[in-house]
């Protein structure tokens, strides 16, 4: 299938049109239309090569809204016309333990991702979502709810199912005491979900200049991190806190607010994180953990959550043209919380 994305040829170029072919379908496969893509900031740190690894040329996009155009011979769960969403995984080895209870991003033979990675049959490399088409193995296709806006729904496939499966993980039910490290893409997410599962929310910040987003975000109330009465006052007064902040930081100062036995988990950072001290862990028995993305049972009982809530991510529509500049953005944290591209723009 010749197709046509938005490609960066090295980790300096910016990405540019780029022809390429999707490979034919095998009889488990299903083509989609692609209609929206989200713009990760992986996207970015992968594009730029800024965690190494990085194959080129590289499209990026894990956060796919698109309509089938076609169908394996084999395929049971989707037709043509069908609205459909792909995430950050597009196969995995489907046998293994992880795979058999659909935790297929803990696949024990590792995932295939939805760019940057190989074909697990050709040794192809993957091509993500900043394109008119892609072509992906029928178990990591998605049904979008309806009810579900397809323009703002492409980064629930990232930024959302990143920020809900800790809740469910460690078992955010109403009542619970969320904390939310940050407030960027995946932690505006974090906020809403949370506040959908009746969490009582505090969003955690260095100032207070985010207060009143985070308050109209469904946010109980701020956290001033800079603030050591107020930090002190918090202190073992939260169940889970999720931390999203993307780059290496100092865990230290946030320890203290959990409860006995609960929780911080980080989702933000792929990062060297500076050094802390054990005490707070051993004396409360808390805990330090991390989280990927969800699988794929996971996913879709997020996306029929957030439809039945009526929860979507805060998003910026651009055209694909404006990619590059969109990027310069995130870099400079400006953006309302997510951008997704319409794909209509790519001619």
């Amino acid at each position: 299938m010749k197709t046509i994305g938005y490609a960066a040829q090295d980790a300096e170029s910016p990405l540019a049109p780029f022809a390429f072919e999707r490979r034919a379908l095998r009889d488990n496969d299903v083509a989609i239309d692609i209609l929206y893509c989200g713009v990760c900031h992986s996207d970015l740190h992968m594009t730029r090569n800024d965690w190494g690894g990085a194959i080129y040329p590289s499209i990026p996009g894990h956060e796919i809204i698109g309509r089938v155009s076609a169908v394996g011979g084999d395929v049971t769960h989707h037709k043509i016309g069908d609205q459909v969403a792909v995430g950050t995984i597009v196969d995995s080895c489907q046998h293994c333990d992880q795979c058999l209870k659909h935790e297929e991003q803990m696949c024990r033979e590792g995932v295939t991702l939805t760019y940057n990675g190989r074909d697990r049959i050709t040794g192809d490399l993957t091509y993500g979502g900043y394109s008119k088409q892609i072509v992906v193995r029928e178990e990591f296709v998605l049904a979008l709810p309806k009810g579900l806006d397809p323009a703002r729904a492409a980064p629930l496939l990232c930024a959302g199912i990143t920020t809900w499966s800790p809740l469910r993980t460690w078992n955010v039910v109403p009542g619970s005491r969320v904390g939310v490290i940050g407030l960027g893409g995946l932690g505006h997410m974090a906020v809403k979900l949370a506040v959908g599962l009746g969490a009582e929310v505090t969003v955690i910040t260095r100032s207070d200049a985010k207060a009143a987003d985070a308050l109209a975000l469904g946010a109980g109330r701020v956290l001033v991190s800079g603030d050591d009465a107020a930090m002190q006052a918090a202190a073992s007064s939260f169940d889970l806190i999720i931390d999203t902040i993307p780059v290496g930081h100092d865990l230290s100062p946030y320890l203290g607010l959990l409860d006995v036995d609960s929780t911080l988990v980080i989702v933000g950072a792929l990062a060297m994180m500076d050094s802390y001290s054990s005490l707070p862990l051993i004396m409360g028995r808390r805990r330090i953990s991390g989280s990927p993305v969800g699988g794929t049972v996971e996913t879709q009982e997020m996306l029929a959550f957030c439809a039945e809530k009526d929860i979507l991510p805060d998003c910026e529509i651009i055209p694909i043209q404006q990619i590059n500049h969109a990027f310069e953005r995130m870099e400079r944290s400006d953006v309302r919380y997510r951008f997704v591209i319409d794909m209509a723009s790519l001619a």
